[in-house]
């Protein structure tokens, strides 16, 4: 690498879409220098040492991929998710003021009632992941320079093997046991891999704001879980179809299926189907 190369941060770099950021940038990202961070080399609520190494490193972009984005930790410790989704997001996009910034929300802003989400549609979060991916997403926008990205399920393979949802349900085949899965809840699924080559064709100038992100198909959990079991013909692969109705936890969102076409119009691939992609 050249030290005259434009410099990207890629935060949450041992993530899912973290690493498929790195792996993607060789192909589609070639003139930028990817410097991937982690909790282990920056602690991103660590605010002093953050703007430390931001004003060392200097970089053009910054792409934030670190987050709490399970919603049972979220729950677990709204405190520490309100710190790592909500303050240490703000922070960040504030150091980068004059530069690129992308963040990763969710479809999960949405409460579920209506379907096919468009941009322009408010948020109505039923749990609190949710409810920081929205607190943070209204404050970042205000800077007219920087990206939002709702992005739905991702799938692939992460660097533990066992950060994606097509991962933990292999996982559990593989130890002999069935994942129960409801037939009445909807999402768009897509591979981390698209998901690392649009974030990388948005990363120009000009093309800030607030876009959706995910696959073209619209699918329920059962649907999903068929794909992924199709795709491992090697698993005794069980599946219990259940209902949202028969769930007794905190409020889910019946179907946060997202209308891409804003972003869609932008980019130089489609966004695929997840039910024919050769690779998870």
């Amino acid at each position: 690498m050249k030290d005259d190369q434009p410099r990207v941060w890629i935060t949450g770099a041992e993530g899912l879409i973290g690493h498929h950021l790195v792996l993607a940038a060789k192909d589609y990202a070639p003139w930028f220098q990817v410097i991937p961070l982690t909790h282990k080399t920056l602690e991103l609520t660590d605010f002093a040492a953050a703007e430390k190494r931001f004003l060392l490193d200097r970089p053009q972009w910054v792409i934030h991929c670190a987050a709490v984005s399970r919603a049972a930790d979220c729950q677990a410790n709204p405190a520490a998710a309100r710190r790592i989704n909500v303050d240490a997001a703000v922070y960040l996009a504030a150091l980068a003021a004059e530069s690129g910034f992308i963040f990763f929300s969710s479809d999960l802003v949405f409460d579920g009632r209506k379907g096919a989400y468009v941009e322009s549609d408010r948020p109505n979060p039923l749990n609190l992941y949710g409810e920081t991916k929205a607190a943070a997403e209204e404050i970042i926008l205000r800077n007219p320079r920087h990206i939002v990205l709702r992005v739905g399920l991702n799938s692939g393979a992460s660097l533990s093997g066992r950060r994606s949802f097509n991962e933990e349900m292999a996982n559990v085949w593989r130890a002999g046991g069935s994942v129960k899965l409801f037939s009445d809840e909807f999402r768009c699924p897509l591979p981390a891999s698209a998901t690392a080559r649009a974030v990388w064709e948005l990363a120009w100038p000009g093309r800030a704001g607030l876009y959706h992100l995910a696959g073209s198909e619209r699918l329920s959990r059962v649907e999903i879980g068929r794909v992924v079991a199709a795709r491992h013909p090697e698993l005794e692969a069980r599946i219990e179809v259940c209902s949202q109705k028969e769930y007794r936890g905190p409020a889910r969102p019946a179907d946060v299926s997202l209308d891409c076409g804003k972003l869609q119009a932008v980019l130089s691939f489609a966004l695929p189907a997840f039910s024919r992609v050769a690779e998870l």
